[in-house]
């Protein structure tokens, strides 16, 4: 999985107030916790936040603090502001090299199915699959071949197996489905009335 590097400025808990003037300075408050560390909290300019949170990707953050601490971390829970959508404040959740990372991974369907090549047509049901690995097993995307896939079938996460890598979404989770349109209904229903 590809790694990016983010700087924060280490930050004292403080009271409303203080926590709108970081945001009136373009700085986004988080808090970063997991691992038997103690809570930090820090600060991220807000720009450059967005290059973990306007993104469809998923990425092990490199966190450079400004005490000297660096740290690995995922992006665990952003809230926003309901009508801005400016990240309000971030959580991150530290991670290690020694101990499995759970984090979202997007999904990326390859292959011409079977089903649409006879008319029908491929909906996308998830973007992104929750999985647990290994930091250095992680994948950057989950490929699912949709290939095989006839009308009226689908792939779930429970039909997928990738090598070091274990899906934690539930095995119903829909990924992709074939299903039928108007004009292959049509036609069979006119195939069946001769």
């Amino acid at each position: 999985m590809k790694h990016i590097d983010l700087k924060g400025q280490v930050r004292e808990a403080g009271n409303k107030a203080a926590v709108k003037a970081v945001r009136r300075a373009g700085q986004v408050p988080c808090n970063i916790y997991g691992l038997g560390i103690e809570n930090v909290l820090f600060t991220i300019d807000a720009q450059d936040l967005k290059t973990i949170t306007h993104t469809p990707n998923s990425y092990i953050v490199d966190l450079e603090l400004n005490n000297g601490k660096k740290m690995y971390a995922v992006l665990h829970e952003v809230q926003y502001h309901p009508v801005t959508d400016e990240a309000l404040h971030v959580d991150f959740l530290a991670v290690c090299e020694e101990k499995p990372v759970t984090i979202e991974v997007p999904v990326k369907v390859v292959g011409h199915s079977e089903g649409v090549k006879m008319g029908g047509k491929l909906l996308v049901s998830s973007r992104k699959l929750r999985v647990s690995a290994m930091m250095n097993n992680l994948p950057d995307v989950l490929e699912v071949d949709s290939t095989h896939l006839m009308i009226g079938k689908q792939i779930v996460a429970g039909d997928l197996n990738y090598e070091g890598v274990t899906i934690v979404s539930p095995k119903a989770t829909i990924i992709c489905s074939v299903r039928p349109t108007r004009a292959t209904q049509q036609a069979k229903m006119e195939a069946q009335g001769k």
